[in-house]
């Protein structure tokens, strides 16, 4: 019988394969948080990094935002890590799987801002890239959009075909988006149809991202449930995400995302990176895992050694 992601120690972790991760996401029933961290600003507590706190509130995965594979910058690291090791480096740290997001800019949208959500090379959603991150350690990769930068499910189906191909094999990708990222025209209960993930599938998704209940105008409940069944019967599972800058309200409010998550179906939650910036609040990721799977897995998670 599968392991399930909830049971596995960090040397479990460290070398196991694709499909065996899969496997014990799978198994695990619903039960898995994944905290989105942005490692280029100021950590909370300086000289940790926001992965190693969200890691000891109980979050399973570990999912970056705004990483530059050309620029690799994650604040609060030890001294002494080269740019290339530095998600070798935080799975040491931490214990948990890493992924990265990539961005798959619609062409017609793309434009310079100036601030932090800007574009760079080393950030969009190319073969290229993906390539650069599994070789830096990388577990999966998420396509998906910041505000403001103009991804569609169109550019993401696109970029997803090029990435599978490229390393379709070695990590696991999922496709998605959490907000309209920039195009109102796929906002509300247009960020995501049946049409877009029956694309995303066939073009090597193993995870469908969509918004959680409850954070996004029209994304009901039922909507959620209604997609999340179509994408199991697909054959892919699902991550409901909180990229509405909810993920830093209040812990009542987040519980309330979270079992409407769970209700609708999903197998892994995502919550965003914005308490002010950086991460969701601590206390918040805890509170969502104690929601979806109680103290005993949530305790675990967050008192398991690394060194096992």
């Amino acid at each position: 019988m599968q392991k399930r992601y909830l049971d596995c120690s960090a040397s479990e972790l460290l070398s196991i394969s694709k499909f065996n991760l899969l496997d014990a996401l799978r198994a695990s029933e619903g039960r898995i948080v994944v905290s989105e961290i942005i490692g280029v600003v100021q950590s909370l507590l300086q000289t940790i990094t926001n992965a190693e706190l969200a890691a000891s509130q109980g979050a399973d995965l570990l999912l970056l935002n705004l990483f530059d594979v050309d620029t690799p910058v994650i604040h609060g690291m030890p001294d002494g890590i080269e740019p290339e090791s530095v998600i070798q480096a935080l799975q040491h740290l931490t214990g948990r799987i890493i992924g990265v997001n990539l961005e798959a800019v619609d062409p017609d949208f793309r434009q310079q801002r100036g601030d932090l959500w800007d574009l760079r090379e080393g950030r969009l959603a190319t073969a290229h890239n993906a390539q650069r991150l599994v070789t830096m350690g990388a577990k999966f990769i998420v396509l998906t959009g910041n505000p403001g930068n103009g991804i569609s499910n169109k550019a993401i189906t696109a970029a997803l075909k090029a990435i599978h191909a490229a390393v379709g094999e070695q990590v696991i990708l999922v496709a998605g988006k959490m907000h309209a990222a920039g195009l109102i025209s796929e906002g509300g209960e247009g960020i995501l149809t049946k049409d877009d993930i029956e694309a995303f599938k066939a073009s090597g998704a193993d995870i469908v991202l969509l918004p959680a209940p409850g954070t996004v105008p029209g994304i009901t409940l039922e909507y959620a449930r209604e997609l999340i069944i179509h994408t199991h019967q697909l054959g892919a599972m699902t991550m409901t995400a909180i990229g509405t800058s909810q993920e830093g309200a209040s812990v009542e409010t987040i519980r309330q995302i979270a079992l409407m998550c769970k209700m609708a179906g999903t197998d892994l939650h995502h919550l965003g990176d914005a308490g002010y910036v950086g991460m969701a609040p601590p206390e918040n990721i805890q509170a969502y895992g104690v929601a979806i799977r109680g103290i005993r897995h949530t305790y675990a998670r967050m008192a398991r050694s690394i060194n096992r």
